[in-house]
C-alpha cells in the first residue's frame, strides 16, 4: 500500500487548509493512519491519528483546531486545518501506525504566513 499526502499551500494566520491521504496499491485500507508533521531543524512529530473504527487522537498543540477524517469510499484520510498559526508551517505526512511505510513519501508543505 502506498500512501501519498497532498493539499498544502500558503495560507495566512488564522485560514484553513484540507490535506489530503490517498491510499492505493491494495485493496485492504491500512488500519490506523497518523498525520505527522516536520518543520524546518526539527524532529516529524504526530499531529492526529484515526483507527480504522475512526477513533481518533489528537496532539495538545492541534487539539481543537484540526480534526482528522477518513472516508473509505474515496480511500483518503483527511486533515482539517482551522485557525492556523505560523508555528503550523511544516512539511505534513501521511502514514500507517505502527509499522510505517518506507521510504515515507515526499509530504505536502504548508506554510502560514503571519
Amino acid at each position: 500500500v502506498q500512501l501519498q499526502a497532498y493539499g498544502g499551500g500558503l495560507v495566512q494566520t488564522g485560514g484553513s487548509l484540507r490535506l489530503s491521504c490517498l491510499f492505493s496499491g491494495s485493496r485492504f485500507s491500512p488500519g490506523t493512519v497518523g498525520w505527522y508533521r516536520q518543520a524546518p531543524g526539527k524532529q516529524r512529530e504526530l499531529v492526529a491519528s484515526i483507527t480504522s473504527g475512526r477513533n481518533t487522537i489528537y496532539a495538545s498543540f492541534v487539539k481543537g483546531r484540526f480534526t482528522i477524517s477518513r472516508d473509505y469510499i474515496k480511500k483518503t484520510v483527511f486533515l482539517q486545518m482551522n485557525s492556523l498559526k505560523p508555528e503550523d508551517t511544516a512539511v505534513y505526512y501521511c502514514n500507517k501506525i505502527p509499522n510505517p511505510i518506507e521510504p515515507w513519501g515526499q509530504g505536502t508543505l504548508v506554510t502560514v504566513s503571519s
